[in-house]
């Protein structure tokens, strides 16, 4: 598949998720594009866990539903009627997840490049996901990004190690389809800004208008 297309093509995926197999091979060329991201000091600070266990997704997918309705009662009026019509997660729907996690520890004490930026190593673990998610959309394979968690509690439940983040739980498998207008936008819930609103010329708020 064409670059571009992978781009524009790629939806976080709820409702889509057929249940069907991964083919052990395209799962290995989606997790090797995630290991082949660019990572400051070349720490490669991720780590993937794959989550097959149905005991484990069906306690984690009822953390989530927690914290949905714990969102959910932050809102009134047509924002919550909007939310309550959202699917939030294809935790159980899904083939497996990929937990993607993130230690500051990886490349020692001294990594090159994040001296003054703290983050970069956090950065160089979404360039991962990102990889992750345009070499599944690919593949025909369809990712949904789930951040309705508390960090310590998913920690507890993976036995992720003290200092090691949690990024990203990042379900994953054979769809239907993926939409050709994201789940958000069709709901109402945000519409999409135009590049031109992103776009500064040398300081910000400037434009070559």
């Amino acid at each position: 598949m064409d670059l571009y297309h992978a781009i524009h093509r790629r939806r976080d995926v709820r409702a889509q998720f057929t249940g069907a197999p991964v083919p052990e091979e395209a799962l290995h060329r989606v997790l090797d594009a995630a290991h082949a991201a660019p990572s400051v000091g070349y720490s490669q600070p991720w780590d993937f866990i794959l989550v097959r266990d149905p005991e484990l997704r069906r306690r984690f997918h009822e953390h989530v539903r927690a914290e949905r309705d714990t969102f959910a009662a932050t809102l009134d009026g047509a924002a919550a009627e909007r939310f309550a019509r959202i699917k939030i997660d294809g935790v159980l729907e899904s083939t497996l997840s990929v937990v993607v996690t993130y230690d500051p520890a990886r490349g020692g004490a001294t990594v090159l490049g994040r001296h003054a930026i703290a983050d970069t190593g956090l950065y160089s673990v979404c360039l991962a996901i990102q990889n992750l998610w345009l070499a599944a959309t690919a593949e025909g394979l369809g990712v949904g990004w789930v951040s309705f968690y508390r960090e310590p509690w998913l920690a507890g439940l993976l036995g992720i190690p003290a200092g090691v983040r949690p990024v990203a739980w990042l379900c994953l498998g054979p769809v239907t389809h993926l939409e050709s207008v994201p789940d958000l936008a069709r709901h109402g819930w945000r519409q999409p800004r135009p590049l031109a609103h992103a776009v500064h010329s040398d300081r910000w708020g400037a434009t070559d208008d």
